[in-house]
């Protein structure tokens, strides 16, 4: 219930060696040591699931992983995630004249915005706890989440439509303290090594079947009417000079090009 603090929290603590060993966070809280990991949860960065599972049980993703160790004193020991992002709305949405001026919501960071507005939408932050009122009242006609946040926040209620963009699929990596680390014997250090991988393995796996699941119940239920984006090979084209620009921002432009040669 908070009492090691927030996630934000959880840097600080994993630097020092001090209540937390380690954890599972999201990219983005990690930024202040390593500008370039917040390219993770970039709209758009994987093409589709078997390159997203190819980067990640890869050595791509290495400089960041050196950067964080090096700055920050956090090791990345292995990656989970899998949860897929799609746009869900009041009104179906199949292709780019009808995404054309949506009024959506996306999370506060500039790039979400940058990215759905090259794709002609009108992306605005609202706070996550306002969305439903806000589809409901009409400031906005929809958003774009994973699975379980829709199923567990009910917002198929408001939005009965989910259209497959899968722009984003989770990454969560897997972060240690290194001061925790070093402290480990040897064959201790080897064995949570082979712990993170398997572990980023199996994780990558379960949120991703129970993400589908979860899709489908909704479906089955009757919650969802789930629409394919007609064209969406065009959605990647369309977001590359956006994307270029965010790279070069974050001095990551070298990575993006990993990334997308994978």
């Amino acid at each position: 219930n908070g009492e090691l603090g927030v996630e934000a929290d959880y840097v600080t603590f994993l630097q020092q060696g001090v209540a937390i060993d380690y954890t599972i966070m999201a990219p983005s809280n990690m930024a202040t040591f390593a500008p370039s990991i917040p390219l993770m949860d970039m709209p758009f960065l994987f093409r589709d699931q078997a390159q997203w599972e190819a980067v990640l049980s890869s050595d791509v993703l290495k400089p960041l992983e050196d950067e964080l160790l090096e700055k920050a004193d956090i090791m990345v020991i292995g990656y989970t995630g899998g949860g897929v992002r799609n746009i869900i709305s009041n009104a179906p949405i199949q292709n780019l004249e009808e995404l054309n001026g949506f009024k959506m919501r996306v999370m506060g960071a500039p790039i979400q915005a940058q990215i759905f507005s090259a794709l002609t939408a009108a992306p605005s932050a609202i706070a996550y706890n306002e969305v439903y009122n806000a589809i409901q009242t009409g400031v906005i006609a929809g958003f774009e989440n994973e699975a379980a946040s829709i199923q567990n926040l009910k917002f198929y209620e408001v939005a009965p439509y989910l259209t497959l963009t899968r722009h984003a699929i989770t990454v969560r990596p897997i972060v240690m303290s290194g001061k925790t680390f070093r402290n480990l014997p040897e064959d201790l250090q080897a064995a949570v090594l082979e712990a993170g991988d398997e572990a980023g393995a199996f994780g990558r796996e379960l949120e991703s079947r129970e993400d589908a699941e979860k899709l489908q119940e909704m479906v089955d239920a009757g919650q969802l009417t789930v629409l394919e984006f007609e064209g969406r090979d065009e959605l990647l084209k369309m977001v590359v000079p956006v994307q270029d620009a965010y790279a070069e921002s974050l001095g990551a432009t070298d990575l993006l090009t990993a990334i997308r040669g994978m």
